[in-house]
């Protein structure tokens, strides 16, 4: 049933909410590159540092976060803005075998730390991704990879949560709001992309 002209929301109503969306947007990537971009860069030297080492990329989250943390292994082990040699990456949340098996038998808060187990060594870089910082299964999985001798990063929110205390770098994004946080999270995860590639393979 198509809306009645009183029932439809005004064009100028309409706008106003989208323009809202991106100046709240813009607000918080200034504030997010005013206070994270000494995190942010010791995140970039971590993961830089890893790879060099012969190591790999180990991203998790849940929900959205788990989106963003398929997306970013993506970038390094596909490309990003480079064609160069594969990196190696994984994200935990993509094996519905694995993560359902997991759940049911030792929990789901054990679903990323137990892959953790299995698969992190030594120098790799564990990047954990929750907009509140809270998630028992993100946190249990840190904990896991900073006992393996792993460089330990968290994508978070305002304040950081209990992944602040589990985590060696901490991105928390000053902000409460779980859209704004994961767009910047993104934005932080793609400029990664850029330092780590253009460290391994300087362009030419």
């Amino acid at each position: 049933m198509s809306q009645t002209s009183a029932t439809r929301p005004a064009a100028s109503s309409l706008s106003r909410l989208l323009q809202a969306n991106f100046d709240a947007h813009a607000d918080c990537q200034r504030r997010t590159a005013a206070e994270l971009l000494p995190a942010l860069t010791a995140a970039a030297e971590a993961m830089i540092a890893a790879y060099r080492g012969g190591g790999k990329a180990i991203f998790f989250g849940n929900g959205g976060s788990a989106a963003d943390a398929q997306h970013l292994a993506a970038e390094f082990l596909g490309r990003y803005l480079q064609d160069r040699p594969a990196l190696p990456s994984l994200a935990l949340a993509v094996n519905t075998s694995v993560v359902t098996a997991i759940g049911n038998d030792y929990g789901y808060e054990r679903v990323f730390a137990r892959q953790i187990e299995a698969w992190a060594q030594r120098g790799d870089a564990a990047v954990g991704l929750s907009t509140s910082g809270n998630s028992p299964n993100v946190v249990a999985a840190l904990a896991a990879a900073r006992e393996r001798g792993c460089r330990t990063i968290a994508f978070t929110g305002e304040g950081g949560g209990k992944m602040a205390a589990v985590a060696e770098i901490l991105l928390a994004v000053p902000s409460r709001e779980t859209p704004r946080i994961q767009e910047c999270h993104m934005l932080m995860g793609h400029a990664l992309c850029q330092a780590v590639e253009e460290a391994l393979f300087p362009p030419a």
